[in-house]
C-alpha cells in the first residue's frame, strides 16, 4: 500500500529489457515494492546509487512506459503504522489518461485529464485520485475528463512542474470507490440492506 506522497524524484538510467534501472538516493531492500509513477513493481537489484525493478506484461501495457526518462516519481510501499498523509493506493493502474489543459489560477494550476469512459463512474468530485502515483483530489468531473488543482507545494516537488498537453499519465481511482462498485454491480438482485451492510465496512 501506498499513500500518494512522493518520496523522491528519481533518474531513469536505463529501461531495457523490461528492467527499469534507476538513480535514487532511497535505498530499498531486494524484493521491496515501489511506486514508480504510481505503478507498484519489485526490487531485483540494488546499487550502490540506486535499484531496478522488473515490468511483467500486465504491468507494459497497462501503464505510460514512455515516460521511463529523464526523472520518475518513486514512493517505497508504507510500513504498518505510517502516518498517513495522502490516502491509500495500492500501486494498481486502472487507465492512462491524457492531460488535454493546463490552465493558472490565482494560487496554483489547473490540469484536466481525459480518462477512458469505463473507468469515469469511479471519479467523483472532491474524490481522491492517483496520477502518476500522486495523491490528488478531484475538484471537477465532465463527461470523459476531469480537473484537478494542483497546489505551489505539489507543483514544486513533483514532475507537474514539467508536463504538458497531450502527455499520458497513469490513472489509480479510489479503492474503496473500486471496491463499492463492484459489489454493488455484481448482483443484480442486491437489496438495499446488503448494500448498506457492505458500506458499513467502509
Amino acid at each position: 500500500m501506498f499513500n500518494g506522497l512522493i518520496r523522491e524524484l528519481a533518474f531513469v538510467k536505463s529501461y531495457q529489457n523490461n528492467t527499469l534501472t534507476l538513480n535514487a538516493k532511497y535505498k530499498p531492500n531486494l524484493g521491496d515494492s515501489i511506486a514508480v509513477n504510481g505503478a507498484c513493481l519489485s526490487v531485483t537489484q540494488i546499487y550502490h546509487d540506486g535499484f531496478s525493478v522488473e515490468l511483467s506484461y500486465e504491468s507494459r501495457t497497462h501503464i505510460a512506459i514512455e515516460n521511463f526518462k529523464d526523472y520518475v516519481h518513486i514512493e517505497p510501499a508504507l510500513k504498518f503504522g505510517d502516518r498517513l498523509d495522502g490516502h491509500l493506493m495500492q500501486g494498481h493502474i486502472d487507465a492512462i489518461g491524457e492531460i488535454i489543459k493546463i490552465q493558472n489560477n490565482q494560487n496554483g494550476v489547473d490540469f484536466y485529464i481525459k480518462a477512458p469512459k469505463d473507468i469515469m463512474m469511479l471519479i467523483a468530485n472532491k474524490g481522491s485520485i492517483g496520477i502518476d502515483g500522486v495523491s490528488l483530489t478531484v475538484n471537477e468531473v465532465f463527461d470523459d475528463s476531469f480537473r484537478l488543482t494542483i497546489i505551489p507545494i505539489t507543483f514544486k516537488e513533483t514532475l507537474f512542474k514539467n508536463y504538458t498537453i497531450k502527455r499520458r499519465v497513469n490513472i489509480e481511482t479510489d479503492l474503496l470507490a473500486r471496491y463499492i462498485y463492484r459489489q454493488i454491480h455484481h448482483k443484480e438482485t442486491l437489496t438495499w440492506q446488503q448494500i448498506d451492510q457492505i458500506s458499513s465496512l467502509y
